[in-house]
Protein backbone atom coordinates (compact mmCIF):
# COMPACT_ATOMS: atom_id res chain seq x y z
CA UNK A 1 0.00 0.00 0.00
CA UNK A 2 1.16 3.52 -0.85
CA UNK A 3 0.09 6.45 1.32
CA UNK A 4 -0.49 9.85 -0.25
CA UNK A 5 -0.03 12.63 2.30
CA UNK A 6 -1.69 14.42 0.65
CA UNK A 7 -3.15 15.76 -2.59
CA UNK A 8 -6.00 17.24 -0.56
CA UNK A 9 -4.01 19.26 1.96
CA UNK A 10 -0.48 20.09 3.10
CA UNK A 11 0.05 17.62 5.94
CA UNK A 12 3.78 18.38 6.43
CA UNK A 13 3.14 22.13 6.73
CA UNK A 14 0.05 22.13 8.96
CA UNK A 15 -0.51 18.68 10.46
CA UNK A 16 2.90 17.18 11.18
CA UNK A 17 2.23 16.56 14.88
CA UNK A 18 -1.01 14.79 14.03
CA UNK A 19 0.74 12.73 11.35
CA UNK A 20 3.54 11.49 13.60
CA UNK A 21 0.98 10.66 16.30
CA UNK A 22 -0.84 8.50 13.75
CA UNK A 23 2.44 6.82 12.80
CA UNK A 24 3.07 6.06 16.48
CA UNK A 25 -0.44 4.64 16.88
CA UNK A 26 -0.12 2.66 13.64
CA UNK A 27 -3.35 3.73 11.94
CA UNK A 28 -5.50 6.64 10.80
CA UNK A 29 -9.26 7.02 10.41
CA UNK A 30 -10.18 8.79 7.21
CA UNK A 31 -13.54 10.02 5.96
CA UNK A 32 -14.64 9.34 2.43
CA UNK A 33 -14.67 12.83 0.83
CA UNK A 34 -17.91 11.97 -0.96
CA UNK A 35 -19.64 10.20 1.95
CA UNK A 36 -18.98 11.64 5.42
CA UNK A 37 -20.69 8.65 7.04
CA UNK A 38 -18.06 6.26 5.70
CA UNK A 39 -14.81 6.10 7.62
CA UNK A 40 -11.94 3.78 6.82
CA UNK A 41 -9.29 2.51 9.16
CA UNK A 42 -6.00 2.78 7.27
CA UNK A 43 -2.94 1.02 8.71
CA UNK A 44 0.24 3.06 9.05
CA UNK A 45 2.95 0.52 9.81
CA UNK A 46 6.16 -0.09 7.84
CA UNK A 47 4.99 -3.66 7.27
CA UNK A 48 1.83 -2.55 5.47
CA UNK A 49 3.00 0.71 3.89
CA UNK A 50 5.37 0.39 0.95
CA UNK A 51 5.98 4.13 0.73
CA UNK A 52 4.63 7.51 1.79
CA UNK A 53 4.50 10.35 -0.72
CA UNK A 54 4.42 13.78 0.90
CA UNK A 55 2.99 16.72 -1.06
CA UNK A 56 4.01 20.05 0.43
CA UNK A 57 5.03 23.67 0.15
CA UNK A 58 6.68 23.62 3.55
CA UNK A 59 8.13 20.39 4.96
CA UNK A 60 9.96 22.20 7.75
CA UNK A 61 7.54 21.20 10.57
CA UNK A 62 7.83 17.52 9.54
CA UNK A 63 11.59 17.42 9.18
CA UNK A 64 12.19 17.00 12.93
CA UNK A 65 10.28 13.70 12.70
CA UNK A 66 12.12 12.23 9.70
CA UNK A 67 14.72 10.45 11.83
CA UNK A 68 11.88 8.72 13.65
CA UNK A 69 10.32 7.66 10.36
CA UNK A 70 13.69 6.30 9.28
CA UNK A 71 14.16 4.38 12.53
CA UNK A 72 10.73 2.82 12.18
CA UNK A 73 11.61 1.71 8.64
CA UNK A 74 9.32 3.86 6.52
CA UNK A 75 10.08 4.67 2.89
CA UNK A 76 9.12 8.11 1.62
CA UNK A 77 9.80 10.89 -0.83
CA UNK A 78 8.58 14.46 -1.30
CA UNK A 79 6.70 16.33 -4.00
CA UNK A 80 7.78 19.88 -3.09
CA UNK A 81 6.10 22.86 -4.77
CA UNK A 82 7.92 26.16 -5.24
CA UNK A 83 6.55 28.65 -7.76
CA UNK A 84 7.37 32.09 -6.38
CA UNK A 85 4.00 33.54 -7.40
CA UNK A 86 2.88 36.84 -5.79
CA UNK A 87 0.50 37.08 -2.83
CA UNK A 88 -2.41 37.86 -5.12
CA UNK A 89 -2.16 34.21 -6.26
CA UNK A 90 -0.59 32.44 -3.27
CA UNK A 91 -1.63 34.27 -0.11
CA UNK A 92 0.22 32.45 2.63
CA UNK A 93 2.88 30.22 1.10
CA UNK A 94 6.47 30.54 2.38
CA UNK A 95 8.60 33.22 0.78
CA UNK A 96 10.36 31.58 -2.19
CA UNK A 97 13.83 32.23 -0.75
CA UNK A 98 12.79 30.51 2.48
CA UNK A 99 11.19 27.67 0.53
CA UNK A 100 14.40 27.18 -1.47
CA UNK A 101 16.46 27.19 1.71
CA UNK A 102 14.25 24.48 3.22
CA UNK A 103 14.32 22.50 -0.02
CA UNK A 104 18.12 22.44 0.03
CA UNK A 105 18.15 21.45 3.70
CA UNK A 106 15.73 18.59 3.02
CA UNK A 107 17.65 17.45 -0.06
CA UNK A 108 20.91 17.38 1.88
CA UNK A 109 19.24 15.39 4.65
CA UNK A 110 17.48 12.65 2.69
CA UNK A 111 19.04 12.78 -0.79
CA UNK A 112 18.15 14.78 -3.88
CA UNK A 113 16.48 11.81 -5.55
CA UNK A 114 13.81 11.85 -2.83
CA UNK A 115 12.88 15.52 -3.25
CA UNK A 116 11.05 16.39 -6.47
CA UNK A 117 10.53 20.02 -7.36
CA UNK A 118 7.07 21.01 -8.63
CA UNK A 119 6.64 24.18 -10.66
CA UNK A 120 2.96 23.55 -10.62
CA UNK A 121 0.53 24.72 -11.77
CA UNK A 122 1.72 27.10 -14.47
CA UNK A 123 -0.95 29.78 -14.41
CA UNK A 124 -1.17 32.74 -16.77
CA UNK A 125 -2.64 35.85 -15.13
CA UNK A 126 -2.16 39.59 -15.00
CA UNK A 127 0.65 38.89 -12.50
CA UNK A 128 2.27 35.90 -14.18
CA UNK A 129 2.74 36.28 -17.90
CA UNK A 130 5.06 34.37 -20.23
CA UNK A 131 8.21 36.31 -19.34
CA UNK A 132 7.51 36.08 -15.62
CA UNK A 133 7.27 32.29 -15.80
CA UNK A 134 10.59 32.14 -17.63
CA UNK A 135 12.16 34.39 -14.99
CA UNK A 136 10.79 32.43 -12.04
CA UNK A 137 11.61 29.01 -13.49
CA UNK A 138 15.14 30.10 -14.32
CA UNK A 139 15.76 31.65 -10.91
CA UNK A 140 14.36 28.78 -8.85
CA UNK A 141 16.02 26.07 -10.94
CA UNK A 142 19.36 27.83 -10.59
CA UNK A 143 18.97 27.77 -6.81
CA UNK A 144 18.01 24.09 -6.82
CA UNK A 145 20.74 22.88 -9.17
CA UNK A 146 22.15 19.54 -7.97
CA UNK A 147 19.55 19.45 -5.17
CA UNK A 148 16.94 17.52 -7.18
CA UNK A 149 16.86 15.29 -10.25
CA UNK A 150 13.40 16.22 -11.49
CA UNK A 151 10.95 19.05 -11.93
CA UNK A 152 7.24 18.43 -12.51
CA UNK A 153 5.08 20.91 -14.41
CA UNK A 154 1.39 21.21 -15.17
CA UNK A 155 -0.92 23.87 -16.53
CA UNK A 156 -3.69 25.35 -14.38
CA UNK A 157 -7.19 24.00 -14.95
CA UNK A 158 -10.15 26.41 -14.60
CA UNK A 159 -12.21 24.31 -12.17
CA UNK A 160 -15.79 25.54 -11.75
CA UNK A 161 -15.34 25.81 -7.98
CA UNK A 162 -12.70 28.52 -8.40
CA UNK A 163 -13.95 30.33 -11.51
CA UNK A 164 -14.60 33.61 -9.69
CA UNK A 165 -11.17 33.60 -8.10
CA UNK A 166 -9.54 33.04 -11.48
CA UNK A 167 -11.59 35.79 -13.13
CA UNK A 168 -10.25 38.27 -10.57
CA UNK A 169 -6.72 37.33 -11.66
CA UNK A 170 -7.57 37.76 -15.36
CA UNK A 171 -6.79 34.09 -15.93
CA UNK A 172 -5.78 33.01 -19.43
CA UNK A 173 -5.90 29.36 -20.47
CA UNK A 174 -2.49 28.66 -22.03
CA UNK A 175 -3.86 25.42 -23.51
CA UNK A 176 -5.82 27.58 -25.93
CA UNK A 177 -2.60 29.12 -27.27
CA UNK A 178 -0.52 26.12 -28.24
CA UNK A 179 2.30 28.11 -29.84
CA UNK A 180 3.02 29.92 -26.58
CA UNK A 181 2.73 26.69 -24.61
CA UNK A 182 5.25 24.92 -26.85
CA UNK A 183 7.61 27.88 -26.70
CA UNK A 184 7.49 27.90 -22.91
CA UNK A 185 7.92 24.11 -22.75
CA UNK A 186 11.08 24.32 -24.87
CA UNK A 187 12.56 27.10 -22.75
CA UNK A 188 11.82 25.27 -19.50
CA UNK A 189 13.21 22.01 -20.84
CA UNK A 190 16.42 23.71 -21.96
CA UNK A 191 16.84 25.47 -18.62
CA UNK A 192 16.20 22.28 -16.64
CA UNK A 193 18.61 20.26 -18.77
CA UNK A 194 21.34 22.84 -18.21
CA UNK A 195 20.82 22.31 -14.47
CA UNK A 196 20.86 18.52 -14.51
CA UNK A 197 17.11 18.07 -14.14
CA UNK A 198 14.59 16.19 -16.21
CA UNK A 199 11.12 17.64 -16.74
CA UNK A 200 7.91 15.64 -16.49
CA UNK A 201 4.32 16.76 -16.93
CA UNK A 202 1.55 16.03 -14.44
CA UNK A 203 -1.92 14.96 -15.60
CA UNK A 204 -1.58 16.62 -18.99
CA UNK A 205 -3.12 15.28 -22.19
CA UNK A 206 -0.88 17.42 -24.38
CA UNK A 207 2.19 15.67 -25.80
CA UNK A 208 5.47 17.45 -25.06
CA UNK A 209 7.83 14.61 -25.97
CA UNK A 210 9.41 16.73 -28.71
CA UNK A 211 10.73 19.00 -25.96
CA UNK A 212 12.02 16.09 -23.84
CA UNK A 213 9.12 16.43 -21.41
CA UNK A 214 7.55 13.04 -20.69
CA UNK A 215 4.21 12.26 -19.08
CA UNK A 216 5.06 11.63 -15.43
CA UNK A 217 3.76 9.75 -12.42
CA UNK A 218 3.80 11.75 -9.20
CA UNK A 219 3.05 8.56 -7.30
CA UNK A 220 5.55 6.52 -9.24
CA UNK A 221 5.89 2.76 -8.81
CA UNK A 222 9.14 2.68 -10.81
CA UNK A 223 10.71 5.37 -8.66
CA UNK A 224 9.61 3.64 -5.47
CA UNK A 225 11.04 0.31 -6.61
CA UNK A 226 14.36 1.90 -7.58
CA UNK A 227 14.69 4.08 -4.48
CA UNK A 228 13.81 1.44 -1.92
CA UNK A 229 14.73 -1.81 -3.67
CA UNK A 230 11.27 -3.31 -3.41
CA UNK A 231 8.88 -4.95 -5.87
CA UNK A 232 5.38 -3.59 -6.32
CA UNK A 233 2.42 -5.24 -7.99
CA UNK A 234 0.21 -2.22 -8.44
CA UNK A 235 -1.89 -0.59 -11.14
CA UNK A 236 -2.89 2.87 -12.29
CA UNK A 237 -5.10 4.72 -9.83
CA UNK A 238 -8.61 4.55 -11.30
CA UNK A 239 -9.79 7.27 -8.93
CA UNK A 240 -7.63 9.87 -10.67
CA UNK A 241 -8.44 11.49 -14.00
CA UNK A 242 -7.54 9.72 -17.23
CA UNK A 243 -4.44 11.81 -17.92
CA UNK A 244 -2.95 11.07 -14.49
CA UNK A 245 -0.23 8.42 -14.56
CA UNK A 246 -0.11 7.82 -10.81
CA UNK A 247 -0.43 4.32 -9.42
CA UNK A 248 -2.95 3.38 -6.76
CA UNK A 249 -2.57 5.01 -3.37
CA UNK A 250 -4.58 5.87 -0.28
CA UNK A 251 -4.92 9.56 0.45
CA UNK A 252 -5.21 10.46 4.15
CA UNK A 253 -5.99 14.15 3.69
CA UNK A 254 -9.22 16.13 3.72
CA UNK A 255 -10.39 18.88 1.39
CA UNK A 256 -10.67 22.45 2.69
CA UNK A 257 -8.01 22.06 5.37
CA UNK A 258 -5.01 23.80 3.77
CA UNK A 259 -4.16 27.37 4.84
CA UNK A 260 -1.77 28.35 2.04
CA UNK A 261 -4.55 30.25 0.27
CA UNK A 262 -3.65 29.43 -3.34
CA UNK A 263 -6.39 30.85 -5.57
CA UNK A 264 -6.08 28.08 -8.18
CA UNK A 265 -6.34 25.16 -5.75
CA UNK A 266 -9.04 22.57 -6.48
CA UNK A 267 -8.73 21.10 -2.96
CA UNK A 268 -9.42 24.37 -1.11
CA UNK A 269 -12.39 26.28 -2.43
CA UNK A 270 -13.82 27.83 0.76
CA UNK A 271 -11.65 29.87 3.11
CA UNK A 272 -14.49 29.92 5.65
CA UNK A 273 -14.66 26.13 5.73
CA UNK A 274 -10.87 25.97 6.14
CA UNK A 275 -11.07 28.19 9.22
CA UNK A 276 -13.89 26.08 10.69
CA UNK A 277 -12.00 22.87 10.02
CA UNK A 278 -8.84 24.21 11.68
CA UNK A 279 -10.84 24.76 14.87
CA UNK A 280 -11.97 21.12 14.74
CA UNK A 281 -8.45 19.72 14.36
CA UNK A 282 -7.07 17.74 17.30
CA UNK A 283 -3.50 16.44 16.86
CA UNK A 284 -4.33 13.51 19.14
CA UNK A 285 -7.43 12.43 17.22
CA UNK A 286 -7.33 9.44 14.86
CA UNK A 287 -9.08 11.70 12.31
CA UNK A 288 -7.55 14.80 10.75
CA UNK A 289 -10.66 16.84 11.51
CA UNK A 290 -12.86 16.14 14.53
CA UNK A 291 -13.17 13.16 16.87
CA UNK A 292 -15.31 10.06 16.80
CA UNK A 293 -17.07 11.13 19.99
CA UNK A 294 -18.10 14.39 18.32
CA UNK A 295 -20.23 12.60 15.73
CA UNK A 296 -23.99 12.68 16.29
CA UNK A 297 -26.09 9.58 16.86
CA UNK A 298 -27.34 9.46 13.29
CA UNK A 299 -23.81 9.47 11.89
CA UNK A 300 -22.61 6.97 14.46
CA UNK A 301 -25.47 4.66 13.55
CA UNK A 302 -24.43 4.62 9.93
CA UNK A 303 -20.71 4.60 10.65
CA UNK A 304 -18.76 2.08 8.62
CA UNK A 305 -15.18 1.51 9.80
CA UNK A 306 -13.25 -0.94 7.72
CA UNK A 307 -9.65 -1.92 7.10
CA UNK A 308 -8.08 -0.71 3.87
CA UNK A 309 -5.50 -3.15 2.61
CA UNK A 310 -3.97 -3.49 -0.87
Amino acid sequence: MIISASRRTDIPAFYSEWFINRIREGYVLNKNPFNANQIKRIPLTPYQVDAIIFWTRNPKPLMKYLDELNEKGFNYYFQYTITGYPREIEKHTPHPLKAIETFIELSDKIGKEKVIWRYDPIIFTQYTDFDEHVRLFDKISKSLENKTDKVVISFADPYKKITKKLEALEFQDILETKSKLYELAKIMSDIATSRNMIVESCSEEIDLDYYNIKHGKCIDDNLIENLFNINLNIHKDKNQRKECGCVQSVDIGIYNTCSHGCTYCYATYSDNVVEKNKLLHNPNSPMLIGNLEDLNDEVLKGLNIEHTLF
